[in-house]
Parts: structure tokens; C-alpha cells; sequence
């Protein structure tokens, strides 16, 4: 009874900093962790000096990328629907929807393994895979996707769950003990001293964490048992009603396809960029690893206050919704233009950490120095689509996915690709980001516009 307490404190009338300070930090500072860990991968295989074992593990990125169509179909759309269930007070309904997630998950983690075991062959050469990259490109992947799907998804599902109810700190001590064991592991398994695996060995590392972060669920949830809403529980399955599944796959699946396009423009990224070489390739992924930072510390604010706007959206508090809104995007925003600055001004210095290659350095800082200018737009889009995701408004997600990938970003990628080869195409990625933001704070202004006409009216 005092933990239920506890929960609604922080949802109801903890003050606002402190709320989205609590949720958002943990999530932070586990994606900076999740962060380092990938870039691990890229910095101990960069440490042989071998561009085609780190184009490996840069071509492969689009299907691990496909991994979060399935952790937010069954995560974004799981707690999204648990956070509005708490806040309208149906506990039963909590635990319904985190058994649907849970086992959604696992089964669609098996089946995605399976599908890439069975494909492998004409997946890599989808990839852009050549002669020369097929070989570490196959290794690689049989560790982080054959076999590691299904721990990879199951890990990050089992944190949003957790974070649906509020803790977040347990969420991301999860997802941070397996980055952690992964950095540790990385140069064991990578380098000559050790194992010599090369990029498999990146995969080997990288399979191993997220099982141990699956294990650290599993026990948090027998732990807490009769303490917490989260629900393994298959006996739950028996009463889904279809208000549930709906409510969840009307979130999860807008979240899931825009994933899905995401991996499409990453793969014909990285086809274009294989016209020019294994050097252009690695150089490409260090770029994109190092811009993913801002970009995951955007995401994580947006994923941190989504069970607070949830909660607050269905229990009637539409101020304390707006402020939190407000608040968490006064604090990103400045931050972000800071973080920028100091990435296109370090940006040759950020990429000779990972690869010392002259031709590698150049083209990286060139991509490096166009990707972080459109930062700070990425996370004013993100906010907003956070924000649809909490309330519900599965469509309006949708529509900024396909807004961004299929109407700008990718035919921008041939557009820049023919007009400025090989350079232009990080440019698509900035096109875009500046429109989307335009059009986020456009839709953010009309929500709380039209929820405060709804307040009023009450």
C-alpha cells in the first residue's frame, strides 16, 4: 500500500522538476551508457585498424535497428497503455497489458532470429555486404542477431514495463548491467591479446550482455513479486480483452513502423555510402554511433516523462501534463545547441579516437559535422512524438513517421546523393530534422491548445 502511494506522489503531486528529473535522468544516463557500450563495438574493432571488420559491424546496424519495431510494438505501446491504466486507476488492466507485452515480446524475438537464421544469405547482400565485407559482416550478425534477437528484444521491453509504473532507476540499472559487462567483455573477445575474434567477437560480447540484462529482470520481478504491477504471469493472457490489445498495438504499432522505416532509409544509407568503399563505410558508422549520443539523450527525456504525461492525461491534470511538457523541453533544447557546438568543432578529434585511418578522420568529421547541426530538431520532434505516444494519438505518430522517412528523408537521401555524391547524404538527415520540428511545435502548440478549450469546458 505505501509503495502504491509512493507512485502516485510522484505522478500526482511531486513537483514538476523533481517528477520529470526522477523518471528522465535514470533514462539519460542508461541510453549514455547503452551509447558507450555501442561505441565500444566501433572503438576496440577500430582498434585494429581493419576497415572492413568495423564496416562490419556498421552494415549490420540496420537490423539490430529493426530490434526496436518489436521493443516498441510490445515497450512504447505496453507502458503507454500501463501508465494510462494507472492513472484512470485499473490495476487489473496494468497487469493484463504487461503480460500481453512480456510474452509478445519473447515470441517475437524467436521468430525474428529465425527469420534472419533462415535469410542470411540474401539479407547480407541487402545489406550492401560485398565480397570483401560478407565474411566479418556473417560473423557478426550470427552473434548479435541469430542468435541475439531475442534477448536484445526481451531486454528492452522488460525496462519500459518497469518504467511504466515509475522506476526508472530500476529500469536502467537493468539495461546498464548489461552495457556495463559488454565494455568488459568487448576487448576480451575483439583483440589479439584475447580471443582475436574481431568483429564477432563484438557480436559474442554484445549477445552475452543482453542475456545477463534479461536475467536481471527476471530476478527484479521475482524480487518484487505482489510489489509491483509488472506481471509475467502467461494465466493473465486467458482474460486479454480486446480493449487492451487495441490500446496497445494503437501506440505500438504507429511506434513500430516508424522504426521499420527507419531501418529502410539506414539501409539505403549505407548502400549508397558502400559505393565508396569499406573506408566511406566505417566512417559513415563512426559518424552515426557518435550523433547518436544527442540523439538518445533527446529520445530519453521524451521516454522519461511519457508515464508522467500519461498518467496526468488520464487522471484529468491537464496543467501539470502541459508544464512537464514545457519543462522537460527547457531543459533538452539549451543543452543540445551546447552539445552541437562542441561537435562540429571537435569533430576530426572525435572520430581519430575511434579510427586513426587519415581517409576515415576526413570523411567522418565531414558527415559528423552536418549530422549534430540537426540535433537540437531531432529532439523537439522527438518530444512531440513522446508526447502523441503518451496520450495515445497512435495515428498522429504514424503520420510524423511517414512524414519524415517516406516524404523527406529518404527521396532526399537520392536527391542529395545525385546532386552532391557521397557528402550530401548526411544533409538529408538535417532537411529533415528541421522540418519535422516545425511541424512538432506546430502540433504541441494545437494540443495544449485544445486541451485547455477541454479544461475549461469541465
Amino acid at each position: 500500500m505505501a509503495q502504491k502511494k509512493d507512485k502516485t506522489y510522484l505522478f500526482e503531486e511531486m513537483p514538476i522538476p523533481k517528477a520529470v528529473i526522477q523518471l528522465s535522468i535514470p533514462i539519460v544516463v542508461s541510453s549514455l551508457v547503452t551509447i558507450v557500450y555501442n561505441l565500444a563495438d566501433t572503438f576496440f574493432v577500430g582498434m585494429l585498424n581493419d576497415p572492413i571488420q568495423n564496416a562490419a559491424v556498421t552494415l549490420v546496424y540496420p537490423v539490430m535497428l529493426a530490434f526496436n519495431a518489436v521493443n516498441n510494438l510490445f515497450g512504447v505501446g505496453t507502458s503507454s497503455m500501463m501508465s494510462r491504466s494507472l492513472g484512470s486507476g485499473d490495476h487489473e488492466k496494468v497487469r493484463r497489458c504487461s503480460a500481453f507485452g512480456f510474452y509478445g515480446a519473447l515470441i517475437s524475438g524467436l521468430l525474428f532470429s529465425l527469420l534472419c537464421t533462415v535469410f542470411r544469405t540474401p539479407l547480407l547482400g541487402l545489406l550492401g555486404a560485398d565480397e570483401m565485407t560478407r565474411e566479418a559482416t556473417s560473423h557478426y550478425m550470427f552473434w548479435t542477431v541469430c542468435c541475439g534477437a531475442m534477448p536484445a528484444i526481451l531486454n528492452v521491453v522488460q525496462a519500459y514495463l518497469v518504467r511504466s509504473e515509475g522506476a526508472s532507476l530500476h529500469a536502467s540499472i537493468g539495461t546498464m548491467s548489461g552495457c556495463l559487462l559488454n565494455i568488459v567483455l568487448d576487448p576480451i573477445f575483439i583483440l589479439p591479446w584475447g580471443l582475436n575474434m574481431g568483429a564477432a567477437g563484438a557480436g559474442l560480447a554484445t549477445f552475452v550482455s543482453n542475456c545477463a540484462a534479461c536475467g536481471y529482470f527476471l530476478i527484479l520481478a521475482r524480487v518484487k513479486k505482489g510489489k509491483t504491477f509488472v506481471c509475467m504471469d502467461v494465466r493473465k493472457l486467458k482474460s486479454l480483452s480486446a480493449d487492451v490489445v487495441l490500446g496497445i498495438f494503437a501506440v505500438g504499432v504507429p511506434a513500430s513502423i516508424q522504426n521499420l522505416l527507419n531501418v529502410v532509409g539506414s539501409t539505403i544509407l549505407n548502400n549508397f555510402t558502400a559505393a565508396f568503399g569499406a573506408s566511406a563505410v566505417a566512417a559513415m558508422g563512426v559518424a552515426q554511433k557518435l550523433n547518436m549520443i544527442p540523439m538518445q539523450m533527446g529520445l530519453g527525456f521524451s521516454q522519461g516523462i511519457m508515464p508522467l504525461v500519461s498518467y496526468n492525461y488520464s487522471s484529468g491534470n491537464r496543467k501539470r501534463m502541459k508544464k512537464s511538457i514545457l519543462f522537460a523541453g527547457g531543459i533538452v533544447v539549451p543543452f543540445m545547441l551546447t552539445v552541437t557546438l562542441g561537435y562540429f568543432l571537435g569533430a576530426p578529434g572525435l572520430i581519430r579516437l575511434f579510427m586513426k585511418n587519415p581517409e576515415i578522420v576526413d570523411y567522418g568529421a565531414r558527415f559528423l559535422r552536418v549530422m549534430c547541426l540537426g540535433s537540437t530538431f531531432m529532439c523537439v520532434d522527438f518530444l512531440a512524438v513522446g508526447v502523441f505516444q503518451a496520450l495515445g494519438m497512435g495515428k498522429n505518430a504514424l503520420i510524423f513517421a511517414i512524414a519524415r522517412k517516406v516524404a523527406l528523408e529518404i527521396p532526399l537521401l537520392f536527391l542529395m546523393n545525385a546532386v552532391y555524391p557521397l557528402y550530401g547524404l548526411p544533409f538529408a538527415q538535417l532537411i529533415t530534422e528541421v522540418i519535422m520540428a516545425a511541424a512538432a511545435l506546430v502540433m504541441l502548440r494545437r494540443i495544449f491548445r485544445l486541451e485547455g478549450e477541454n479544461l475549461e469546458r469541465k
